[in-house]
């Protein structure tokens, strides 16, 4: 048997994101090489620019809650390769995963694989072998060329919101990318779309093509940062205004499946609510000074961070300390304009991703701004900041690319 180095040089031997495809084929015939694993699960399959992975957690920790063996399937990585691949919120472990690539590899043809097409035969190997009663499916890039889309209909698909990201790939205007992941809705399956959610008349019309119901979200309320939904009150436990919106979607997604037959308490999904946590999506960090740690990168992502920013600078006069990096493909220059307004200095840093924008230029950007420092490390923008956090009794922000926040969370410990 292959050991853990192995297998990750195994999987490291195909590219990110492999041959360009037109169609779903090459990840058919993977399926097929190692018997169809999709074949044998039910899935929820959940797709949108932002908002997939709090979703996908409310609506697999409902389940969990309610006795259920959930596998959850999610991208990118945050900590490391395999805390994309979970049951229950357990990672796959090395035992089984050196077991499930070795076979793999035995069979696999030549074709130009991607790493993500071998990492979700790998979990579905593994949902299959664990007897997983269902698996809640984030999509990687867009929908309908996305791999995971080989999946036969899904109980329920999951859509969360729509903006400009991937562009390259998936198109550049909204429509177009709603036309992406508008392909995961399936015959005879049905659809819930986010009450923040773009072109939903394009969601609409491909439901009815494919004789899929269309499940409304309510419309909610908020007060005090607390949710309203249909005359229930929640405390989402994640920061951010998004998460009404995802929490919504995930209380109708399991309304849904109670329908389906699954046996979901209300308390259950109170409890999601309330308790949910994803690492590096503006992850609230208590300390002396305490840490928000966000991964976001497009504008709508980092268009809620400033939300919540702007609230503690206005409404709590809390001082804010930012550290920021960027990667070259993202819109670096909107992103610190975004930030940067409601720092009261930001550090900016290059050393987390070989693509990064150059920690003088993004500095540059900034001062237009605010205060702003070019620093040499992420340990030494880290230092300054807590430091003057502490004695301005503020707060400190990590965010603008979630490789700088999988750098911080990693080197400083916070693997729970």
């Amino acid at each position: 048997m292959m050991n853990f180095q192995q297998c990750m040089e195994f999987v490291n031997s195909y590219s990110k994101s492999g041959k360009p495809v037109t169609d779903l084929s090459r990840a058919e015939n993977l399926m097929r090489l190692v018997g169809n694993p999709e074949k044998k699960l039910k899935f929820v399959h959940v797709a949108g620019t932002n908002g997939k992975g709090s979703t996908v957690e409310y609506i697999s920790n409902a389940l969990i809650y309610s006795g259920y063996k959930v596998g959850q399937f999610t991208s990118p990585f945050v900590l490391h390769y395999t805390d994309r691949i979970r049951i229950n919120g357990r990672e796959i472990d090395e035992k089984s995963f050196c077991e499930i690539c070795g076979f793999i590899r035995q069979i696999i043809d030549d074709q130009p694989y991607s790493q993500f097409e071998i990492t979700m035969t790998i979990a579905f190997l593994w949902y299959v072998q664990e007897k997983c009663d269902i698996v809640v499916l984030e999509c990687g890039i867009g929908g309908l060329l996305d791999c995971t889309n080989v999946i036969e209909p899904p109980i329920l698909s999951v859509i969360t919101s729509i903006s400009l990201d991937h562009t390259d790939i998936l198109g550049d205007t909204v429509e177009k990318i709603a036309q992406q992941k508008a392909g995961i809705i399936k015959e005879d399956s049905a659809v819930v779309v986010a009450p923040v959610c773009n072109c939903k008349d394009i969601f609409k019309k491909k439901a009815k093509e494919v004789k899929a119901e269309f499940i409304k979200v309510k419309k909610y309320n908020v007060k005090d940062n607390i949710l309203i939904y249909d005359g229930i009150i929640y405390k989402p436990f994640m920061l951010g205004h998004g998460q009404f919106s995802n929490a919504s979607t995930a209380i109708e997604a399991c309304r849904y499946l109670i329908k389906k037959g699954f046996k979901i308490s209300d308390k259950a999904i109170r409890k999601s609510i309330e308790t949910t946590q994803v690492k590096a999506r503006c992850q609230y960090i208590e300390g002396n000074p305490p840490v928000i740690v966000d991964g976001s990168h497009n504008p709508a992502g980092l268009e809620n961070l400033e939300l919540i920013l702007r609230n503690y600078a206005v409404n709590e006069h809390r001082e804010i300390y930012t550290i920021m990096g960027m990667v070259d493909s993202k819109d670096y220059e909107y992103g610190v304009y975004t930030i940067a307004r409601y720092s009261e200095k930001m550090f900016t840093v290059d050393d987390f991703a070989l693509n990064a924008v150059s920690a003088d230029k993004l500095a540059e950007i900034a001062g237009e701004y605010t205060s702003a420092e070019a620093c040499k490390s992420l340990d030494e923008a880290v230092e300054m900041a807590k430091a003057l956090a502490l004695e301005n009794d503020g707060i400190v922000v990590i965010c603008g690319s979630l490789y700088l926040a999988s750098k911080y969370l990693n080197e400083y410990n916070f693997d729970k």
